[in-house]
Parts: C-alpha cells; sequence; structure tokens
C-alpha cells in the first residue's frame, strides 16, 4: 500500500519524507519499528542531539545508531536546547556546536535569534574542528552532573516546548 507520501515522493512533488521530535527516543525508535515492519524507509529523522542528552533519554545513544544504521540522513537540533543549556553553566556555545558537529550527522540546526549569533555560529563552522576522543570525554564527565535528570533539556522534560500538549485539539482529529 503506498500512502500520500510515497506518492507524492513519485510524482515529484516532495523529495523526502522525514519525521521529527524530541521528547523521548523510544517514539522515535517506535515510528523506525513500524515503518520498517511496513517495508518504508524514511529518508530523514530530525532529533536532539546535544552534549546534554547524552546523559539522559538519549537519542544519540537509542535513535543515532538506527538512523546511521539504515542510510537514513539525521537532522541535529537543540545543540544549545534553546538556551537552556547554556543556564547550566557548565559548557559555552562553542563547546556545545562542536559537540553536536562531531556526530554523524548529515546537518546541525542552529538556533540564531541576532546577527551576533548567526556571526558566532558562522564562526564556529568556518574553524570546525571535531572533538578528539580526549575532549569528548572530558565534555562529557563535565556535563554528566547537570544532565543527569534532563533539568537543562525541558524540550523533553517539560511541556515548555510541546505544541500538542498546549493544543490536545490537534489529537482529536488524527487518524491513527
Amino acid at each position: 500500500m503506498v500512502g500520500a507520501l510515497q506518492k507524492a515522493k513519485l510524482a515529484g512533488k516532495i523529495r523526502f519524507i522525514g519525521f521529527t521530535g524530541h521528547k523521548d527516543p523510544a517514539i522515535h525508535l517506535h515510528m523506525l519499528a513500524t515503518a520498517k515492519k511496513s517495508g518504508f524507509s524514511f529518508d530523514t529523522v530530525q532529533m536532539p542531539l546535544n552534549v546534554m542528552d547524552a546523559h539522559f533519554r538519549s537519542f544519540e545513544q537509542q535513535v543515532l545508531p538506527v538512523a546511521v544504521e539504515r542510510g537514513i540522513g539525521v537532522l541535529g537540533m537543540k545543540s544549545m536546547g534553546a538556551g537552556d543549556i547554556l543556564k547550566a553553566n557548565v559548557v559555552n556555545p562553542v563547546e556545545c556546536l562542536r559537540y553536536a558537529l562531531s556526530l554523524p550527522t548529515s546537518v546541525v540546526i542552529t538556533g540564531i535569534d541576532s546577527p551576533e549569533v548567526l556571526a558566532q555560529n558562522l564562526k564556529i563552522a568556518r574553524e570546525f574542528k571535531p572533538l578528539s576522543t580526549e575532549e569528548r570525554r572530558d565534555l562529557l564527565l563535565r556535563t554528566a552532573p547537570a544532565a543527569k535528570d534532563g533539568a537543562h533539556e525541558l524540550f523533553k522534560t517539560a511541556n515548555k516546548y510541546d505544541g500538542t500538549a498546549k493544543n490536545p485539539k490537534w489529537l482529536e482529529s488524527a487518524e491513527i
């Protein structure tokens, strides 16, 4: 059975089919397993990938290997968690972006809310050097205490960024 998105792709109306989410890696894994069971493969998957994620409900540890193994394009997001990760005062923007850019992603989506942040991100990208094994280990050791309960990844632990929680009527018309 070919669904609407697959028909649109076959007709050349869309190039890629993907999904996104940031609450729990179990949801992503369920999406990927359900698709595989149905004989379907997503082209892309978008997920939070950051230095704190490695310690709590980790998309990096649970979903990223599956996507890479299946050749699914990975869009990394929330490298600074909308600034919430920086509020922990254990990492800086350069470390956050270098960490995310060092992962096997197709792209890292950075938040840009000012010309200054754009300039900062461009400078980091231009001067990018992947983290060494030692730098990665040290960064993970330094962030572990602040990251253990998801307090700085509010997109996972709170409704602050959860549009569906704020709009439950969206689910009333959903066909599942």
